[in-house]
């Protein structure tokens, strides 16, 4: 049988498993535009989740451990892998529910719940992908139990499975074939159950080696101290964890939130399916623990004196000090939105536009559904739209509508900086939310976008070889220009897209790696072929990776 022991050390040793070998995973993305590697994503997904189940004792049962673990997954979720991911297990965890240890049906049960869960959520499903290598890992699994009362061999069949579907990869994707590479999430896959199998048939946790640590995104976001007025009514922020217990007394998580409510302000209680999560800003902590531990037991306490921060934030806070504890804001108004994006540029022209809250990420560093659930609670609004502006942040973004239970998310399926800045000059106050989703994306899906960027790796495309270093430029995701002069892969690309009476707005942003000068000289061609056919703005966006991202309109 799995124990639920198994099950937290399989986690752990799942997690160094796929660190150790993240960047091998990285390297087989055929894409050459630098982003959220699927390695990196997956590691840090999962990385998030043993970090929490190692809290557990010996004794916890394989409900509790699939269910923590499943619960963590979600919120530390990065990229469409890393949510792929943590949908596999929160499926897994149903398969587990109300066990104490697993057999071999349960296993293939796990399996059936988990496929589901990550089919259900992929509008498209794309075989010779990590859908295809858990697919059949499953089909293993079902098969070897209704032959094979061994939990182990049920298991094993499926790794086995998987391993077999990821070899096959590349014979269901051309592009993987041409490059000569499996699937990126399907290896990362591999390296997770491989993680685990090595716990449950070795009891040996895979160790992590000494230069496989990731670095995590972090989220710019207002601290708590920033916020405090020289008259704080509540002194004491508390935020905590509740694990929901069957025995428990109490079960209805609104009886929390409004006895909350009575003794504080700034309340918010995020019912998810095995843990809730609370924050309130109260005069009286004791008696907050005192009703929470009435649903279960409590987990990541934190109790800040609120008064205590602010006397020493008006000594003064070094410059470059950063509170990275989230703010709980509650919804006041009726409209409020969360921007990502990454350059002091973009996200001063997000806040210039009406964002609230900017979430620090992009191509290259994508941000967690709970860096995004924390940007969307701190917003004081009703409604809050998020604007992922990358299409590998899109999937984490959408996480959160089920997490945030005080206030409705409304997530906006913006691939580009421009999409997300033309989606929230269409807003209009005197609408509705669904009348403003459908208009904002609209908008954005009006918006023509290059980017200018450099190649990470080599590859090829369209039967032309791209080598690491080469500057591509992109129309719309897709790479139409290679070559070595920035300014010149700029203008052709918006040359290509720009279309006379049917354009008349060009804006030129330009990054990290390019002066205003170089951006000058890319208008000065588009004016010298247009002339006042087109209105050209430039602004300075700071951002990393794409030298330039411009829009047309």
């Amino acid at each position: 049988m799995i124990t639920g022991l198994m099950f937290r050390d399989s986690i752990i040793s799942a997690a160094n498993n796929i660190t150790n070998s993240r960047q091998a995973v990285d390297a087989l993305n055929v894409f050459p535009v630098p982003d959220g590697d699927t390695g990196t994503n997956m590691s840090m997904t999962i990385s998030a989740a043993a970090k929490e189940i190692a809290t557990l004792d010996d004794n916890c049962t394989i409900d509790e451990a699939a269910a923590k673990c499943a619960s963590a997954l979600l919120r530390g979720a990065r990229g469409n892998s890393g949510v792929i991911l943590s949908l596999i297990f929160r499926g897994f965890s149903k398969g587990f529910k109300g066990l104490k240890e697993a057999g071999s049906k349960d296993i293939a049960n796990a399996f059936k719940e988990g496929v589901d869960a990550a089919y259900k959520a992929v509008m498209k499903p794309t075989e010779g992908t990590i859908l295809t290598v858990v697919r059949e890992a499953k089909d293993a699994a079902v098969e070897m139990a209704e032959i094979q009362d061994d939990p182990l061999e049920v298991a094993f069949a499926a790794l086995q499975a998987a391993k077999e579907a990821l070899a096959k990869t590349p014979e269901l994707l051309p592009v993987l074939k041409k490059a000569g590479v499996v699937d990126a999430g399907g290896q990362g896959l591999i390296l997770i159950f491989e993680g685990m199998e090595s716990v449950w048939h070795n009891g040996v946790i895979v160790q992590p080696l000494d230069d496989s640590s990731v670095k995590p995104v972090s989220t710019v976001s207002k601290s708590t101290v920033a916020n405090a007025s020289d008259d704080i009514e509540f002194g004491y922020c508390s935020e905590f964890l509740i694990e929901k217990s069957e025995t428990a007394k109490e079960k209805d998580p609104l009886k929390l939130r409004a006895f909350l409510e009575s003794i504080g302000d700034c309340v918010v209680v995020v019912d998810d399916s095995d843990i809730i999560k609370v924050h309130v800003h109260s005069n009286e902590p004791g008696n907050v623990i005192q009703a929470a531990l009435k649903y279960g037991q409590l987990i990541n306490i934190k109790i800040d004196n609120m008064r205590y921060q602010h006397a020493n934030a008006e000594v003064g806070v070094k410059e470059g000090d950063k509170v990275i504890e989230p703010v709980v804001s509650a919804p006041e108004n009726d409209y409020g939105f969360v921007a990502v994006c990454a350059g002091e540029g973009l996200e001063e022209l997000f806040t210039d536009i009406g964002a609230d809250v900017i979430v620090s990420g992009g191509q290259t560093m994508n941000p967690s559904t709970d860096d995004i659930l924390n940007a969307v609670m701190s917003t004081p609004a009703k409604t809050v739209f998020v604007l992922p502006n990358n299409k590998n942040i899109i999937m984490a973004a959408e996480q959160t509508i089920s997490l945030a239970s005080d206030r409705e998310v409304r997530v906006l399926q913006t691939k580009t900086i421009p999409q997300g800045i033309s989606a929230m000059l269409a807003f209009d106050d005197t609408s509705s939310a669904e009348e403003n989703q459908m208009a904002m994306m609209a908008a954005a899906d009006a918006v023509e976008t290059a980017q200018v960027t450099f190649a990470a790796r080599d590859s090829e495309v369209d039967g032309r070889e791209i080598h690491e270093g080469e500057i591509m430029g992109l129309c719309n995701g897709k790479i139409k220009f290679i070559g070595d002069s920035i300014c010149d892969i700029a203008y052709k690309c918006t040359d290509r897209l720009f279309k006379r009476y049917e354009h008349t707005l060009i804006t030129i942003i330009y990054g990290e790696g390019v002066s205003e000068e170089d951006a000058v000289k890319v208008e000065e061609r588009l004016t010298k072929k247009y002339g006042s056919d087109a209105e050209i703005s430039i602004v300075n966006g700071g951002q990393p990776i794409y030298y330039f991202i411009i829009s047309v309109e």
